[in-house]
């Protein structure tokens, strides 16, 4: 019996194609490490190419890339296991401190996350309430790869 399957075959990015990706989804993973632990969370971002812009709020992520400024975004796309795409930027993290680049960062960052979610929509308590303080980064990239599934049809 000959019956057509269709195999998912692995292909690499384009600079042009990361960074659409990046564009099109806005939402990803970002990784860090401090003392030789690893920490992730989803974020938010806006691009301006080359630099990936992100917003948070004092707390353990900026602790970590005080420590250690060398980052890890990972973004993807995935319709199911045999229809994905991805991307992954490695690059360092730069606190924005200079007012007119924060803010042409931010006019990015809330046309694509106008709630500023989840960076203020948590409240830490602990032995006392944090005060929510503001902290915009652009990530410096020093490596961009992306793959994607297309599809091939073989016999079996």
């Amino acid at each position: 019996m000959n019956k057509k399957n269709v195999m998912p075959q692995i292909v690499d990015l384009g600079r042009e194609a990361c960074y659409g990706l990046l564009e099109a989804v806005g939402f990803g993973h970002l990784g860090f490490s401090a003392d030789d632990r690893p920490y992730v969370v989803p974020i938010h971002f806006a691009i301006e190419e080359p630099f990936v812009y992100f917003f948070t709020t004092e707390g353990k992520k900026t602790e970590i890339i005080d420590q250690n400024p060398n980052v890890c975004l990972q973004v993807e796309r995935v319709a199911d296991s045999r229809n994905w795409e991805s991307v992954i930027i490695e690059g360092t993290a730069v606190i924005l401190d200079q007012e007119a680049e924060k803010e042409k960062a931010m006019s990015l960052i809330l046309a694509k996350n106008p709630n500023l979610t989840p960076a203020f929509s948590i409240r830490w308590m602990d032995s006392w309430v944090r005060e929510n303080i503001s902290v915009v980064y652009k990530i410096v990239p020093e490596t961009i790869t992306g793959r994607q599934t297309i599809q091939h049809e073989r016999a079996i």
